[in-house]
């Protein structure tokens, strides 16, 4: 990052501005919620492969979120290569083995008994991308000085977020996947102390006999998810 010793507030007029009637509003909020309903979490992938720059675009879409003071506190490892997909699997699966083995508790694999999740993790080989998410806890400016990051969880999580959207605005499908730990992936893919792996994201196409759980389609209705506070229209 540019050292920002030197920086100071300097407004600049707003680059970018829509201005939608509340007709064209409520249209565009209604296609999005129909568009986004459509994302699913996929297990089983179809190996064909996706184009880097897809991925890439996908990924600069999620630099744009928004972070605690702008430090953008992430980094995004995109992998295609077949042996080192293979490599993150075999680590991916011991760590599962454990979890699976005595590492949860009785409640929280019964949580997932309706997934239908396990120890094998075969798309994480099959899928033609995996994309490694790191939190950084901290970092340097070009002279090396060492700073502070801030909101690291909350920015990567809306980051993260924005990824997914991406990702499925592009056509393909995604699973999120959070072995425990995963320091592993820090040296195998050359990250820093500084950084923290949070999550790895198996993308691409679904598979021709893909399926998803039908527990996993059960949302929360907007009435548990959102509390209304309307001003009370009195002058």
């Amino acid at each position: 990052m540019v050292a920002k010793k030197g920086l100071t507030f300097e407004p600049v007029p707003l680059p970018d501005r829509f201005e939608y009637d509340d007709a064209e509003m409520a249209r565009r909020a209604a296609a999005f919620l129909g568009h986004m309903r459509k994302r699913h979490s996929v297990r089983e992938f179809d190996p064909k492969p996706v184009p880097c720059e897809v991925i890439a675009d996908c990924i600069a879409a999620a630099g744009t979120a928004p972070s605690g003071a702008n430090h953008q506190p992430w980094f995004f490892a995109a992998i295609s290569d077949p042996a080192l997909k293979a490599r993150i699997r075999e680590e991916a699966e011991e760590e599962e083995r454990r979890f699976y083995s005595g590492a949860a508790g009785d409640e929280w694999l019964g949580a997932l008994a309706p997934i239908g999740t396990d120890d094998q993790k075969p798309h994480l080989e099959i899928a033609p991308w995996l994309i490694v998410v790191f939190a950084q806890r901290w970092g340097t400016y070009e002279d090396g000085t060492r700073y502070k990051n801030y909101y690291v969880p909350e920015s990567v999580g809306i980051a993260t977020g924005v990824l997914l959207t991406a990702l499925h605005e592009a056509g393909l499908v995604a699973l999120t996947h959070t072995p425990n730990p995963m320091k592993f992936l820090n040296g195998m893919l050359g990250r820093p102390a500084s950084e923290k792996p949070v999550m790895i994201i198996a993308v691409g196409h679904p598979a021709a006999d893909a399926v998803v759980p039908s527990a996993a389609k059960i949302k929360k209705p907007l009435s548990e998810i959102m509390g209304l506070f309307e001003a009370d229209g009195l002058g």
